[in-house]
C-alpha cells in the first residue's frame, strides 16, 4: 500500500483504539506507529524506516502498522498531530523539523521519536543529547560543522560566487539557529550572504525574484521545502539559479549539489529507538543520536543545463553523481 493510500485510510477510515502499555511488547499485539510529516516522505526515508523495523524482527501487518498524517504545509501539522493522538497510536514519529514541536505538544503520554535537522538541546527540546529527559528523543543531522562544510563545497563548485542566498522558512523553530550558524561560517570564509525568509512553499516564485542577484541558492533543510523539491528544482533551472541543499533527494529532483547526513540511514536508526520504546524503554533514557554517514551528491545533468563545469576534484569526492 502506498503512503498516499495509507494517509487516505488514516483520514477517512475508522481506526481501532490501542492503549499504550508499558513493559515488554506483547506477542501478537499490533502496534500503531503514527508518522507525521509535511507532504509525502521521500521513498528513501520510509524505506529506511521500514528496513530498520524489519532488522529488529518486526513484520508490518503482523507486529505493527504505520498510520500516516501528511498535511500539505507546516501550518496544518499541529492539527494532524492531534488527529494521530486521537486515534491512540502507540508512538509518534515526527518526520522533519516542522513536525517535532507539534508532535511533542500533542502527544501527552505518547512517546515521540523525531528525525530532524536541528539542535534539540539549543531549542530546549531535550535536556541533553545523552539524557534527553521527558517523553521525546530521536535523530538529528545538522551542526555548525555541516553548514560550514556545505558553504565550503559551494565555493569549490562555483569559485566566483559573489553572493550566496540562503532560503529559510520564517516560522521554522530552527531558522534563527540555521542563519546564525551560516553567518558565522560565511564570515570565516569571507562569503557574502543574503537571507531570504519564505512563509511557506507558496512564496517560491517571489523568492526567486528576490534572490536573482545571488550566484547560488542554498536551501535550508526543512520538510516543507523537501515536499516541494521538484518545484524548487524547476524554478532553479528556469531562473538559472544553482540550488544546493543538505538532501540527496533534492539533487535527485534536479538540484545541483547536496551535502549532509544520510536520511535513509537516520530513519533506519530511528526504527531501533521506536522498537526499544515499544518494548518498554523510556525516551528519557534513549540518547539523541547524530548523523554518522554523510553524503556528497552532484547532478551533472543540472550542471550542464546551467553551464557549470564541476571540478574533477569535487567529482572524485562525490558519493553519488547523477548523469
Amino acid at each position: 500500500m502506498s503512503t498516499r493510500r495509507e494517509f487516505i485510510t488514516l483520514l477517512g477510515g475508522a481506526a481501532a483504539a490501542w492503549p499504550l502499555v508499558a513493559g515488554a511488547q506483547q506477542p501478537g499485539r499490533m502496534r500503531r506507529i503514527g508518522f507525521l510529516r509535511v507532504g509525502e516522505p521521500p521513498a528513501a526515508f520510509i524505506d529506511g524506516f521500514r528496513r530498520g523495523l524489519h532488522e529488529v524482527g518486526l513484520v508490518e501487518g503482523r507486529d505493527f502498522v504505520i498510520e500516516f498524517a501528511l498535511p500539505q504545509n507546516a501550518a496544518q501539522v499541529p492539527g494532524a498531530a492531534v488527529e494521530l493522538v486521537r486515534r491512540r497510536v502507540d508512538i509518534l514519529l515526527a518526520s522533519g523539523t516542522p513536525s517535532v514541536l507539534p508532535a511533542r505538544n500533542a502527544a501527552g503520554h505518547i512517546p515521540v521519536v523525531f528525525v530532524a535537522t536541528f539542535d534539540p538541546v539549543a531549542t530546549g527540546l531535550v535536556a541533553s543529547l545523552a539524557r534527553p529527559g521527558g517523553n521525546i528523543t530521536g535523530m538529528t543531522s545538522i551542526s555548525g560543522d555541516v553548514i560550514a562544510k556545505r558553504l565550503q563545497l559551494v565555493t569549490e563548485l562555483i569559485p566566483n560566487a559573489a553572493r550566496i542566498a540562503i532560503l529559510v522558512r520564517e516560522t521554522s523553530p530552527t531558522a534563527s539557529q540555521y542563519v546564525r550558524e551560516s553567518e558565522a561560517a560565511a564570515r570565516d570564509m569571507g562569503i557574502a550572504l543574503q537571507i531570504e525568509n519564505a512563509r511557506d512553499a507558496s512564496d517560491l516564485d517571489a523568492m526567486f525574484l528576490a534572490v536573482n542577484a545571488a550566484s547560488v541558492l542554498l536551501v535550508a533543510d526543512d520538510a516543507e521545502f523537501t515536499a516541494h523539491r521538484a518545484e524548487l528544482a524547476r524554478l532553479g533551472i528556469k531562473n538559472r539559479m544553482p540550488i544546493v541543499s543538505g538532501l540527496k533527494e533534492m539533487v535527485e529532483a534536479g538540484g545541483l549539489m547536496a551535502y549532509g547526513g544520510s536520511f535513509s540511514e537516520l530513519y533506519r536508526r530511528a526504527a531501533s529507538h521506536v522498537h526499544k520504546i515499544l518494548q518498554g524503554m523510556s525516551p528519557a533514557d534513549l540518547p539523541v543520536e547524530q548523523a554518522t554517514k554523510f553524503e556528497l551528491v552532484l547532478n551533472l545533468k543540472t550542471a550542464k543545463v546551467l553551464g557549470i563545469e564541476v571540478p574533477s576534484t569535487l567529482l572524485a569526492r562525490a558519493d553519488e553523481v547523477i548523469e
